[in-house]
């Protein structure tokens, strides 16, 4: 496994040298399969790279499937790939259907928000595995102006093939990082804690209010523009109100809005349980960045 995992970063890296798409998509294996107007069709590959100690799909990469699905319907719609789109709002409601194996995404915008200060594009999503859906939901997202110095490049949907295979005394720093970082992942994996929660740095304590984490930011976990990822920061609340918990307890939907970008060094979450009854929970998850913001 350890040998697979570090050949997968290493051509995660090679592809994400060509601007348009982040290390993280490339690493879980995100792939276009169909862009049509107003709607996308998207898949990921399972793997031990991506797998929870079930053997399902790691809710942060499912997120990260549902969002860029949702973000691909609107840019579709829009007529362009070259557009930034800031994750303003994600729902996403589980059926209770496994996610294992190779998960099918399909997204659909279902238009823009009207007479309103500024522009959302709204849209729907389903994810399935084998053909049964196990999750699906809503976004909003709002066209926004890069950040300074950054230049947008169109969204790269064709497949790279294999990318070539690179030699690790050619990384530049920031990419050498990302190989410590797995390296270390790897070191500290288990069958009960798997390689992708060390990776992702989504590791919660529990509290006596809830549970908390932290976790370093950086190109693995970053978007087209350096800000982590919203699939990826939906799944470090998802993780950190799941460890508020008994294990015994299954998720069974998120609700997500966004009021700044994830930014910073490091991310700090915080669950605090709202209710725990004999059936259902509410856990309350806030997910900061520099500044505390």
């Amino acid at each position: 496994m350890t040998g697979q995992i570090r050949a997968r970063i290493l051509r995660a890296i090679s592809a994400s040298r060509t601007p348009g798409f982040h290390f993280a998509g490339h690493f879980f294996g995100v792939a276009f399969e169909r862009i049509e107007a107003g709607a996308a069709r998207l898949s990921l590959e399972p793997g031990a790279h991506v797998d929870d100690a079930d053997g399902s799909v790691n809710v942060a990469a499912v997120a990260m499937l549902a969002d860029i699905a949702l973000a691909s319907s609107i840019r579709a719609a829009l007529g362009t790939d070259a557009t930034r789109l800031a994750t303003v709002s994600m729902n996403l409601q589980f059926t209770g259907e496994a996610l294992r194996g190779r998960l099918e995404a399909e997204g659909r915008s279902q238009g823009f928000t009207e007479h309103a200060a500024a522009k959302q594009g709204l849209a729907r999503f389903s994810i399935s595995s084998a053909g049964l859906v196990g999750c699906f939901g809503t976004g909003a997202f709002m066209p926004l102006e890069p950040p300074p110095g950054t230049k947008m490049h169109p969204v790269v949907r064709e497949s790279p093939g294999e990318p070539p295979a690179l030699d690790e005394s050619s990384l530049e720093a920031h990419e050498r990082a990302i190989l410590a970082r797995a390296d270390e992942a790897l070191e500290r994996a288990t069958a009960a804690h798997p390689f992708i929660g060390h990776f992702l740095g989504h590791k919660a304590r529990r509290s006596d209010k809830g549970a908390s984490a932290t976790m370093a930011t950086g190109i693995h976990v970053g978007n087209r523009v350096g800000h982590v990822q919203g699939g990826i920061l939906v799944g470090l609340g998802a993780s950190t109100a799941a460890a508020a918990l008994p294990a015994t307890w299954k998720l069974s939907a998120i609700s997500a809005w966004f009021v700044s970008p994830g930014e910073g060094g490091r991310l700090s979450a915080e669950s605090t349980v709202w209710h725990h009854g004999r059936d259902t929970a509410v856990v309350r998850t806030e997910v900061a960045g520099v500044g505390g913001r």
